[in-house]
């Protein structure tokens, strides 16, 4: 199987999510599902991210089935492969994202924290210019994706290290007669602390 260690943790670990932590993952029929897709090239990320499509679907149905197995995202993958094959026929690839491989351990070894960083970088790199229509709503997107980028890189910090980095913080904005709490403070704090944990883990600067 060509899904590593932790891309199946991750998988399981989504499902799970989804689930409310019921341990419904992997059953025998799971498994065979999950080794044919895996076969037919179906990437990590984009497998959750069928979850997700899946799930959200089911959240309106008003009675949704009790019983969930992995087999019943087949229609979601089926349409992820077939847009995947559409574009490699049509000679259309994805803008190719560099820079993870240079990531510090062990937030280099995370699945997830891969796919956000791919993500954004993909979002960056496509960026329509400021005049073209849709711009605000690209602009928008990356931003969120940015966020939940940093979100994945602070859960990895070592607590001594956070500790470090939030008190070194505190004390620059209070040097620069910032009024914590202040409106001001947040969004320097935001700016400032995601600039912060990109460069604790070693992000190229081009990409903070």
């Amino acid at each position: 199987m060509s899904y590593t260690r932790e891309e199946l943790d991750w998988i399981e670990a989504e499902w799970a999510f989804h689930l409310h932590g019921r341990s419904a993952f992997l059953s025998r029929e799971d498994f065979a599902t999950l080794q044919k897709w895996d076969a037919a090239g179906l990437p990590a990320e984009t497998l959750v991210g069928c979850m997700g499509t899946y799930f959200e679907r089911r959240a309106t149905r008003p009675k949704a089935r009790g019983f969930v197995a992995l087999s019943h995202l087949d229609k979601d993958v089926a349409k992820a492969l077939k847009l995947r094959e559409s574009l490699k026929r049509a000679g259309v690839e994805a803008p190719k994202v560099e820079g993870w491989e240079k990531i510090k351990e062990p937030l280099r070894s995370d699945p997830r924290a891969k796919s956000a960083f791919e993500s954004w970088g993909r979002l960056k790199l496509s960026a329509p210019g400021p005049d073209a229509p849709g711009y605000l709503d690209h602009f928008d997107a990356e931003q969120k994706a940015h966020q939940e980028l940093v979100a994945l890189a602070e859960e990895k910090l070592d607590p001594g290290l956070r500790s470090t980095l939030t008190r070194d913080l505190e004390t620059r904005l209070q040097e620069a007669q910032i009024q914590p709490g202040s409106f001001v403070w947040k969004r320097a704090w935001e700016h400032h602390w995601a600039l912060a944990v990109c460069e604790a883990w070693g992000f190229p600067s081009r990409t903070v």
